[in-house]
C-alpha cells in the first residue's frame, strides 16, 4: 500500500529526547517499511524517518495561516494515488480531504475535541473516515460518534534491553515532563518515605507555572544523592536508566491518555507503579506488571512489594501488547479495511 503519514511539525521524527507521538510514528514507519509498504511522511523538515519525507513548518502560535498552508499541502494528496492518509496530528490538517472518498484515519493521542469529531463525521464522505485511540480510555470518549479502534502505542523491543535482575539498592525512576500533572513531587515524597533513591529525568517546560513548580516543589529536595535530577535523556540513556531501575513511578494527577514511558519500562523488565488515572490500568496489570494505586499510601506499599513482580513477565507482556510489530499489524489491518 501507498500510505501518507502526517504529524504536527514541531518536533522531528524521530525525536532526540522528548516526543512521544513522534517516536511512535517513527517505529510505525520502520515496521510498515519492513512489511513492504510505501510511506511518505509529512513532518518537520529536520526529520530522518527512513522513508520519503515532505517537510513543512508552522508558526509558533498555530493560526489560520497555518491551517490554510497545511491544507494546501495535504489537498495535493488527492492526486498522488495514496491508498490511505493517516494523521497523528490535528484533524484540521486534512480538513480539505473530508468530502472525498479517499480513506482517512485520525489517530488520537490526547482527549478529542468532541465538537470537531462530530463536525468531521458530518462532512466526511461516507465510510471514508476512521479514528484510532491510543487507549480504551480515549476511545470510549468518541465511540458513540464515529468508527474508532483502540491501537496501543508501542516501542521497538530491539531498542530496549531486558534486564532480568537489578541491584538490591536499585533506584526508583521518574521519567517525564517535570510538571504537576505528571506528579514529580509525589514521586519525591514516595522515595523519601520508603527511603529509596530516586532518579528524576525529563525536561522542565518553559511555561512559568512549570518553572515555579520545579523551583518550589522539586528543586529543594534534589541533593544529587538520594534524590537526583539528570535532565532530559536520549534513547540510549533512557534504556540504561529504565533497565537499571527497581520501578518506574507514574504518580500522575491527570488522566494519562497512554504513557509510552510505561511501555518502555516494561520492555526493560521494569515494573510500573502508577495512580489509577486514564490509561494506567490498561498498561499496568495490578500485581502482575506493577501496581495500580489510588493514593500515595498505596504507592508506598507497592514500592515495598516490588520484589513480588516478575521482571521477565513485564518483558513478556510488553512484547505481546506493546511491541512495534503488534501495533503495525493492527494499523495494517485497519488500512486494508478502510480501502475496501
Amino acid at each position: 500500500m501507498k500510505i501518507a503519514l502526517i504529524v504536527n511539525p514541531l518536533i522531528p521524527v524521530p525525536p532526540e529526547q522528548y516526543g512521544g507521538i513522534e517516536r511512535v510514528v517513527y517505529v510505525l514507519i520502520r515496521e510498515l517499511l519492513k512489511m513492504g509498504h510505501e510511506i511518505t511522511l509529512y513532518a518537520n523538515p529536520d526529520s530522518k524517518p527512513g522513508c520519503e519525507l515532505t517537510g513543512y513548518r508552522e508558526s509558533e502560535n498555530y493560526g489560520l495561516k497555518d491551517l490554510v498552508k497545511i491544507n494546501l499541502l495535504t489537498s495535493s494528496l488527492l492526486f498522488k494515488n495514496f491508498d490511505v492518509v493517516h494523521t497523528f496530528g490535528r484533524m484540521s490538517n486534512i480538513a480539505s480531504l473530508m468530502p472525498f472518498k479517499q480513506p482517512k484515519i485520525v489517530s488520537y493521542q490526547l482527549p478529542p475535541t468532541l465538537s470537531q469529531v462530530k463536525k468531521a463525521v458530518k462532512i466526511a464522505a461516507k465510510n471514508s473516515l476512521y479514528f484510532t485511540a491510543c487507549s480504551n480510555f480515549i476511545a470510549q470518549q468518541i465511540s458513540h460518534i464515529g468508527n474508532v479502534t483502540t491501537i496501543y502505542n508501542s516501542v521497538d523491543m530491539d531498542d530496549y534491553h531486558f534486564n532480568a535482575e537489578v541491584d538490591a539498592d536499585a533506584p526508583l525512576v521518574f521519567l517525564g515532563r517535570i510538571q504537576q500533572e505528571k506528579g514529580t513531587a509525589i514521586a519525591i515524597e514516595i522515595a523519601l518515605k520508603t527511603n529509596k533513591k530516586l532518579i528524576i529525568a525529563g525536561n522542565i517546560p518553559a511555561e512559568q507555572v512549570h518553572q515555579q513548580y520545579f523551583n518550589e516543589q522539586v528543586r529543594p529536595f534534589i541533593d544529587q544523592d538520594q534524590i537526583k535530577y539528570i535532565g532530559p535523556v536520549n534513547n540510549i540513556q533512557k534504556n540504561e536508566l529504565l533497565g537499571n531501575a527497581a520501578a518506574l513511578l507514574m504518580p500522575v494527577t491527570w488522566d494519562e491518555p497512554f504513557g509510552i514511558v510505561m511501555a518502555e519500562a516494561l520492555a526493560c523488565g521494569t515494573p510500573v507503579i502508577g495512580f489509577n488515572r486514564g490509561a494506567v490500568p490498561e498498561v499496568v496489570t495490578n500485581g502482575s506488571t506493577g501496581f495500580v494505586c489510588s493514593n500515595a499510601n498505596e504507592m508506598i506499599e507497592a514500592v515495598n512489594s516490588i520484589s513480588t513482580i516478575s521482571r521477565s513477565n513485564c518483558r513478556k507482556v510488553a512484547e505481546e501488547k506493546f511491541s512495534s510489530n503488534v501495533m503495525a499489524r493492527q494499523y495494517e489491518q485497519l488500512y486494508k479495511f478502510s480501502i475496501k
